[in-house]
């Protein structure tokens, strides 16, 4: 009885350094958005992201495009962006995390009020030397927000544990693109706020243009229903990627939401969207984000 006492101590305390190990890899990633905001206002926001981006991350100008040689080909611009995370989530591995937040600019730096307002969200993906890069950005712009943001802290009663087990994650993105082949497909045939019901979590986080950031399954749907209602929004996604667990990746590419009726034009965008597997197994949206492309200007 003692012996069989003592193993459930040991592995009740191995599980609690596992669940631990996941805290400090979420707060290591809150801690990297802290600090690539960080050096945005003291080296620029160009030399910032060429600090931070992974070799292959992606930036959106306007569509997703490889953001490092964007980047190096391009002259540091005056003003100072600002920003915090206000949400962050991590897969089960501990190698795939998310942030999102307000953001902020000023033309000429701190002295200015700033002119621009937005939320951002970036998926960040740990290196081999344990250090983490940013894999993609995206960012919205809207009207300034009311009240001051909530700064990020633990999620209330974090104890998930950390996981040793890895999938096979070519297998797994294929899959991941296969739902999100599906979801399209939904969205075509009956509308975004539509497929939503089937494909979203009770909790995703709804960001549009020109819109404040929307949290819930249930307000993110009504938002949708009313600015889009029925008409069939066709995604075209370029990839999908996915944690070594296997319990979250993101799906990007572009979108074309198709006018209806006189007047009505085809809207052109891009959009990224994080999907999590729930407990059932099934993958859902837990954030997702859209861009509409500005229109060619008239000849």
């Amino acid at each position: 009885m003692l012996l069989v006492l003592l193993l459930s101590g040991l592995a009740v305390s191995g599980l609690a350094q596992k669940s631990q190990s996941l805290v400090t890899d979420l707060q290591a990633v809150v801690e990297t958005e802290r600090a690539f905001a960080r050096t945005a206002t003291e080296k620029g926001v160009r030399d910032s992201f060429l600090a931070f981006i992974a070799e292959d991350g992606i930036l959106y100008r306007p569509g997703p495009i490889k953001g490092k040689e964007w980047l190096a080909a391009r002259p540091a611009r005056p003003g100072l962006l600002t920003w915090q995370p206000t949400y962050a989530d991590i897969s089960a591995a501990g190698d795939m995390g998310i942030t999102t937040g307000p953001w902020e600019f000023r033309p000429k730096g701190p002295e200015d009020e700033p002119v621009g307002y937005g939320q951002f969200a970036t998926v960040w993906r740990k290196q081999p030397d344990g250090t983490w890069k940013f894999a993609i950005d995206i960012g919205i712009e809207h009207q300034k927000p009311g009240d001051a943001p909530i700064a990020w802290t633990l999620p209330p009663n974090f104890n998930r544990s950390k996981t040793e087990a890895k999938v096979d994650v070519a297998a797994a993105q294929a899959a991941l693109l296969a739902v999100e082949q599906r979801f399209s497909k939904a969205s075509e045939k009956k509308g975004l706020a539509y497929a939503l019901a089937d494909y979203a979590a009770l909790d995703i986080r709804w960001l549009r243009n020109g819109s404040l950031p929307t949290v819930g399954l249930k307000e993110a749907t009504a938002f949708q229903a009313l600015k889009t209602g029925a008409r069939p929004v066709i995604f075209q996604p370029v990839r999908a990627e996915v944690a070594n667990s296997g319990d979250m990746g993101f799906t990007y590419g572009g979108y074309e939401m198709k006018g209806e009726g006189k007047g009505q034009e085809t809207e052109l965008g891009s959009y990224m969207r994080i999907w999590k597997k729930q407990a059932n197994g099934r993958w859902k949206i837990v954030l997702d984000i859209l861009n509409e492309h500005p229109k060619p200007a008239a000849s």
